[in-house]
């Protein structure tokens, strides 16, 4: 049984971490806390990175799945933070990030549960609407099936931001537990896709936007810009954006947490 040991800033970034050492996702592992993070005194001394050890899920032996559609230049990974900054200067538009400081859901060291699709769905909509409720926010949630997994699309009014957060944070972290609640829920795979108030596809444009405007910069310039710390999901959006221009190209480096896209002339 394949195990690897990560470490992090923060649970999030270690668990992250170590899906990218094995190369899969969330619903596949079981995860173990050995190490609570901690900030220190003050937040300057002592502190501790978190350290959990991921274990690969064995499967009975199958045939192998038709393989994934490539992603320009990207692997489905998790990443934290993220300003919009530039090899040359600053840049005044800024490019969304995700960092979970605080609470973590207990590790999911194993799959209990014994339902299938739809308990995974229900389980996750439950936790949903108790955040929600503690939140004082009322929530409906519709389902759809998506190519990317089942998405649970929320709705409730004006509040509904506090659900999503400065730059979709809150709503990343609710989309990741809500993941880990229905992979204890199910012995199925089941990734759910979360979304408030159609915030994705309005950040979606967003993102295409300003990856059109930087594209102009780095040909006007001459000057290759580097993105600070992406999503996977949103460093895909800029690469694909940007596929076909017929003057730059782009390109990801570093590792998580601190993976980045470039953009630079061809």
């Amino acid at each position: 049984m394949k195990k690897v040991t990560a470490s992090g800033k923060t649970i999030e970034a270690a668990v992250n971490s170590g899906l990218e050492q094995l190369g899969t996702t969330i619903d596949r592992v079981k995860v173990n806390v050995l190490e609570q993070p901690s900030r220190g005194l003050f937040g300057l001394f002592g502190a501790r990175p978190a350290k959990v050890e991921l274990t690969l899920i064995e499967e009975p032996a199958a045939a192998e799945p038709a393989p994934a559609e490539a992603e320009p230049q990207e692997a489905e990974t998790a990443a934290v933070e993220d300003v919009m900054t530039d090899a040359g200067g600053s840049e005044d538009e800024e490019v969304a990030f995700f960092e979970e400081e605080d609470s973590e859901p207990q590790d999911p060291d194993s799959r209990s549960g014994e339902g299938g699709a739809e308990e995974a769905a229900e389980a996750a909509e439950r936790f949903l609407r108790e955040v929600a409720g503690a939140m004082g926010i009322t929530i409906d949630i519709s389902r759809s099936e998506t190519r990317d997994g089942l998405k649970l699309a929320m709705s409730g009014g004006e509040d509904m931001g506090l659900l999503i957060g400065r730059r979709g944070q809150t709503l990343d972290a609710l989309q990741y537990l809500a993941n880990i609640v229905a992979s204890r829920s199910s012995r199925e795979r089941v990734r759910i896709v979360l979304d408030a108030e159609n915030f994705r596809e309005r950040r979606r444009k967003t993102l295409e936007g300003l990856s059109e405007r930087l594209a102009q910069r780095v040909v006007r310039t001459g000057k290759e810009i580097v993105l600070e710390p992406m999503t996977p999901q949103e460093r895909k959006v800029i690469h694909t954006a940007l596929q076909h221009h017929p003057k730059v190209k782009t390109f990801s480096k570093g590792d998580e947490p601190n993976r980045r896209v470039v953009i630079t002339l061809k």
